[in-house]
């Protein structure tokens, strides 16, 4: 009886939802993270070039840019459905396309295909990030964020495994293909689900929508503790978004085949991943969201340390890839995506918390900007540095880069807050 009382917030109507965004959400930008660049080492670019590709996700940086756009102009189907509809049938055709070239003769093709689907995904996060803000209570933001962030996570099984495991038997168009015909299910939801009430009253103009989000968040704010708040955004995850930037071209240089990433890799950082996740979200509803950002993020800090340990161990290619050699992957990536798990449910949950329910998508698209920005800029130098400093020295860097984002806790997150709820929203 216990048990199921404390699994009760799961099981509502909202939190399958939070599936379908979620898995939505994750699918292509997974495919730009593993599946890209697995492609691309297969065809024999280098470790910088294919560093350099992480460029094309630009899009996630920028895109509070036209996030007024979204919260201004309705399609039919809704402000929120709409929008969320054009960009999942726009990524399903791109990313079936992008399987069709060849990266290392059509390398500018495959960039500019590959920028496509970076700036449909992240519009797409633009429509989901505000509908789910809109349907959830304050009081539901720890859990529906940990429900959707789960549910990112396992759309990363499609292209981080399920595609790797079908290369090795199928040409690369038709797996593109295959991965692309996931979009369906983010489609199906925005033609079931009701637009959110809050979600209703557009803008009456274009700069009503552009200026108003801004300047709701630094009154409320300041301009000091906004500051604290969008650099925290920007460096919270910074290390450990560094740290997995180049993590299938690091498998691989380590040895391990295509199948032992989809099989081992994959599964082995999922599940713990989604077992964090969900912990995280229920025990955030006992410590609060500031706490969890503590406790979560010196998790995920200590467990990057595992890729060193596991590069100072590899390469394993003289004597072939052992038993042990696969436990030890198995280990090193489950202890990370543990950490991986609980730090972004908290702070999924933090950034939501951030957002005025008015202003949502412009608001919340500034915030995942700013997130997404180490994702963007710096993990470009990933395969330069990875090249300059070699696997292990690379690891122990990132696992200093978590430093600073750990220590604005004391600004933005204290550990004794408690912060005022605020007023339920309507669904």
């Amino acid at each position: 009886m216990s048990l199921f009382s404390g699994l009760r917030p799961l099981l509502t109507r909202k939190m399958l939802i939070c599936v379908f965004t979620g898995f939505s959400s994750g699918l292509p930008l997974f495919l730009l993270i593993n599946l890209v660049p697995a492609w691309l080492t297969k065809n024999g670019l280098n470790l910088a070039t294919i560093g350099l590709f992480t460029l094309t996700q630009l899009p996630f940086t920028w895109k509070f840019l036209w996030a007024p756009l979204l919260d201004r102009y309705a399609p039919p189907l809704g402000r929120r459905r709409g929008w969320m509809l054009i960009t999942q049938l726009g990524l399903l055709c791109l990313i079936g396309i992008l399987g069709g070239f060849d990266p290392t003769t059509q390398t500018v093709t495959v960039a500019v295909l590959a920028i496509l689907i970076a700036f449909f995904a992240a519009t797409q996060d633009i429509a989901l990030d505000a509908f789910r803000r809109e349907i959830l209570l304050d009081a539901e933001l720890g859990i529906g964020n940990a429900v959707h962030v789960n549910a990112y996570r396992i759309a990363g099984l499609v292209p981080g495994s399920l595609s790797l495991i079908l290369a090795d038997r199928l040409p690369w168009s038709e797996v593109f293909w295959i991965t692309a015909l996931f979009m369906i299910p983010g489609m199906l939801l925005a033609l079931n689900v009701k637009e959110p009430e809050v979600a209703k009253g557009l803008p009456r103009t274009f700069k009503a929508a552009c200026v108003e989000p801004f300047r709701e968040f630094l009154g409320r704010q300041g301009w000091q503790n906004a500051l604290f708040i969008l650099a925290f955004i920007f460096l919270y995850k910074l290390g450990d978004s560094l740290a997995t930037a180049l993590s299938t071209a690091f498998y691989l240089k380590m040895g391990f085949s295509m199948p032992d990433i989809g099989l081992i890799a994959k599964h082995a950082g999922l599940w713990p991943a989604v077992i964090g996740g969900m912990v995280g979200g229920l025990w955030m509803i006992k410590i609060g969201i500031n706490r969890a950002l503590w406790v979560f993020g010196v998790v995920q800090l200590v467990t990057i340390l595992g890729f060193a340990w596991l590069a100072w161990l590899g390469p394993f290619t003289e004597g072939g890839i052992t038993l042990e050699n696969r436990l030890a992957l198995a280990l090193v990536i489950s202890a990370e995506y543990l950490g991986v798990g609980l730090g972004t449910t908290a702070f999924t949950a933090f950034i939501a918390r951030a957002t005025h329910p008015a202003y949502t998508a412009t608001q919340f698209a500034l915030f995942t900007s700013l997130a997404a920005m180490p994702r963007s800029f710096i993990n470009a130098t990933a395969g330069g540095l990875v090249e300059y400093m070699g696997w292990v020295r690379f690891f122990f860097f990132c696992t200093l880069l978590a430093v600073p984002g750990m220590l604005l806790l004391f600004k933005v997150a204290p550990w004794g807050e408690k912060v005022p709820r605020q007023e339920a929203n309507e669904q």
